[in-house]
């Protein structure tokens, strides 16, 4: 029980010295020895749910809110919100942000933004430039992302709210604002080789460098006159492969970027699909490697921003898989790490079967056995 005792209290002095000071306290945030360790999830779905008439449960079959929900029975402290520039249905624009973002605070919880830098879903894939940036100059268009980004963060602040984190980017494994042949629905078109058609590119990875890096530079820059104390995120794809990472941040790096921490995607499911020779153990284990290597190479910390698993009502061993792989992720990125993983998030777990498979919530909007991997004794 002393032992206890003053391992708490350390960690309540740490984290006041974490405001005052840099000693050792690891770059982006939290302390080295594990006090503040997050879990969230990314819930940007959720509002158009409850719009469409969704009601959620919890395992008694109680109707209950769901944020709440999540905070409550489920350990979580933080949401994460992506942020598109235009939709043409409203989703997840600045307002609907707002909404979500004052929900979050009420219940005391931690917000990290997502900015897409897009009208719609950016991706490794894809990196849609906006409707109303194209034909712009790269400079007219690193404008138009600073001036998106003040605006954007703007508005939380004159709300009362300050997200801990920001992302500037999604998923931007192979660089920023470049747009492909899509169809009718805007996703992208693939030939019989799986390459997609690039239409317009400001800033890819393999063909501008430079700009991607100065897309990144212009994102940081804005977050930080709006919320100096905010971390700013690069987020890429493929938490298991080292190789990505390295890459794309000395890219970054080289070309004058700046970023606070590392966000990876960790989707075994995912790594998976079309490569029988991997396993889902694996993966995760790459990724624990991958996170104690970058945050070694680049003396910043990580986090795992997104994560999922399989729901299949049909199949519930493939549910019961998805908790123990979910339980082991956490307890690694917790344990094995030198404390420079900062947390975990799953993306959207409130999705029901039939949409999203990864979600994590049955047909009768309740969670499954997949939640039960975030609770910790």
């Amino acid at each position: 029980m002393r032992k206890e005792l003053l391992f708490l209290i350390g960690c309540v002095m740490l984290a006041g010295i974490a405001r005052a000071q840099d000693g050792d306290i690891v770059k982006g945030g939290g302390t080295k020895n594990g006090c503040d360790f997050v879990k969230g999830a990314d819930v940007s779905g959720l509002l158009g749910q409850e719009q469409r008439g969704v009601r959620f449960h919890d395992r008694q079959g109680r109707e209950r809110e769901c944020l709440e929900l999540l905070k409550d029975d489920y350990q979580m402290s933080a949401i994460r919100l992506r942020v598109w520039v235009n939709p043409h249905d409203g989703e997840c624009d600045k307002l609907a942000l707002l909404t979500m973002a004052k929900r979050a605070k009420a219940l005391g919880m931690d917000l990290m933004v997502d900015f897409h830098y897009s009208d719609w879903w950016a991706d490794p894939a894809k990196q849609p430039i906006p409707k109303a940036w194209l034909g712009h100059s790269y400079e007219e268009m690193k404008q138009d992302l600073r001036n998106h980004t003040i605006e954007v963060l703007t508005l939380l602040k004159a709300n009362g709210i300050a997200p801990r984190w920001v992302q500037v980017g999604n998923e931007t494994s192979n660089g920023m604002l470049w747009s492909v042949v899509t169809d009718e629905r805007g996703w992208e078109v693939k030939d019989a080789q799986g390459n997609t058609t690039i239409t317009h590119s400001m800033g890819h990875i393999k063909t501008q460098p430079e700009q991607y890096a100065g897309f990144i530079r212009a994102g940081y820059d804005a977050v930080k006159e709006v919320f100096p104390e905010a971390i700013v995120i690069v987020h890429l794809d493929r938490g298991h492969q080292q190789s990505l990472y390295d890459k794309n941040l000395d890219t970054v790096l080289k070309y004058g970027g700046k970023f606070d921490m590392v966000g990876m995607s960790l989707y075994p499911y995912w790594a998976m699909h079309g490569h029988p020779e991997l396993n889902a153990d694996d993966i995760i284990t790459d990724c624990m490697t991958n996170i104690r290597h970058v945050s070694e190479k680049y003396k910043r910390d990580v986090m795992i921003v997104e994560t999922g698993y399989e729901v299949d009502e049909r199949h519930p061993e493939k549910m019961e898989e998805g908790r123990r792989q979910l339980a082991r992720v956490i307890r690694e990125a917790r344990n094995e790490t030198n404390g420079h993983c900062r947390g975990v998030f799953y993306w959207e777990p409130q999705c029901l079967p039939g949409g999203y498979r990864l979600g994590a919530f049955d047909s009768h909007a309740a969670p499954t056995v997949i939640m039960d991997g975030f609770v910790e004794k």
